[in-house]
């Protein structure tokens, strides 16, 4: 009998990935060595952005570039509502206010004509910037975004948490890919056990932006620089300047090389997402269950895979008396307490219709064909 403990998401730990973290523990450094310049120029090659910088963790991704462009409690940014709550509450970090625009009920993306609608209804100036999110690894249409962000000087930058290796294709067909840099001032990514690349912690800043990029190296190390290029004097080798406020937000030598390991087979793990998520497809094409987004070939990076139920407590409640722990992605940000608070009652009809639907089902590479299989006999069971 089929063993029932099958999560929404897994790491997937390999000898290789033990042997790399083991070579590092036996190297002098655990933090500031050389793994970290590896990972980060290694991951910029991979998305095909031109600089990365290696950080703690998501949310200090997130802040740092808050930090970097400035926001302050005078800046009021646009973000979506289906995202965790990190993608809001980097502006706040900064004192900074929030805006949610609705999402499109097709896909769970940032509705850019939600965005637009918010724009026109306010004098130019007003916003400062706005911060998509690549929801479940599917991508945004950057270039589209950036044509309105260019239309009322906006800033991007784009959470691509859940979308590494995920792209979309523009207007003259060609790929872009999550991250890159071609339309978003910055985007993030995240390490967490459960997304693409596992460093139990980590996360990474990628931009094409020099200025933004040596700024991103000063605030993540407490504002700290012993570039000689930069130093208002010079006592020295040993000497160092704090030139503004900066914060802790390095990541270690050790976990970089088990991110670099990960990263070595992220191909693989994309291509192993996408055949899970056909699969669920085409055994759900005939049974009435919404999925989301539509199926579609190109582009999706399948952090998750989420379906809709008008039964979902239900289907939620039995998924867990067979021991399979499908996940609700995401409570919508504007509901909870904190942001009910700040801004009161705010009505999102597409967001809340959404989450009174949503479940994600189990995505991650090693899923075997028995456990999906399994998996898709119990959805089918209660799911309407």
């Amino acid at each position: 009998m089929l063993k029932k403990n099958i999560p929404y998401g897994r790491q997937n730990i390999t000898q290789a990935d033990i042997d790399a973290v083991v070579e590092t523990l036996q190297h002098p450094y655990l933090t500031q060595g050389p793994k970290i310049d590896e990972f980060e120029q290694a991951f910029a090659e991979y998305v095909g952005a031109k600089y990365a910088v290696a950080v703690a963790n998501g949310t200090a991704a997130l802040h740092l570039c808050t930090l970097a462009l400035d926001v302050n409690e005078n800046s009021k940014v646009i973000t979506t509502p289906i995202t965790f709550a990190a993608s809001a509450n980097c502006v706040r970090y900064c004192g900074g206010n929030v805006t949610f625009a609705d999402i499109d009920p097709n896909t769970a993306l940032i509705n850019i004509d939600a965005v637009r609608n918010l724009l026109e209804a306010s004098p130019k100036g007003t916003y400062q910037g706005i911060v998509p999110v690549d929801f479940a690894g599917y991508p945004v249409n950057l270039e589209e975004l950036r044509i309105l962000a260019d239309e009322y000087g906006l800033w991007i930058i784009e959470d691509a948490c859940h979308a590494p290796g995920g792209f979309f294709e523009d207007s003259k067909g060609v790929k872009q890919y999550c991250g890159n840099g071609q339309y978003a001032d910055l985007a993030i990514f995240s390490f967490h056990p459960v997304k693409h690349i596992a460093c139990g912690e980590g996360g990474m800043i990628t931009t094409n932006d020099k200025a933004l990029y040596e700024k991103l190296l000063v605030l993540r190390t407490h504002g700290i620089t012993k570039n000689p290029e930069l130093l208002h004097e010079n006592h020295g080798g040993w000497y160092y300047e704090m030139q503004t406020l900066g914060y802790n937000y390095r990541i270690p030598d050790v976990l970089c090389a088990l991110g670099l390991s990960q990263l070595q087979r992220a191909d693989e793990g994309i291509a192993r997402r996408r055949a899970i998520a056909k699969r669920y497809d085409e055994a759900f094409a005939d049974a009435n269950i919404k999925l989301l987004p539509p199926p579609q070939d190109a582009g999706h990076a399948y952090h998750l895979y989420i379906i809709k139920a008008n039964n979902r407590k239900e289907l939620y409640n039995h998924l867990r008396t067979q021991g399979i722990y499908a996940q609700i992605h995401y409570i919508p940000v504007h509901a909870l307490p904190y942001y009910k608070e700040l801004y009161g009652a705010i009505s999102m009809p597409q967001a809340e219709g959404y989450y009174s639907q949503c479940i994600s089902l189990p995505m991650y590479p090693t899923l075997t064909d028995e456990e999906q299989e399994f998996v898709i006999e119990q959805v089918l069971k209660v799911a309407k």
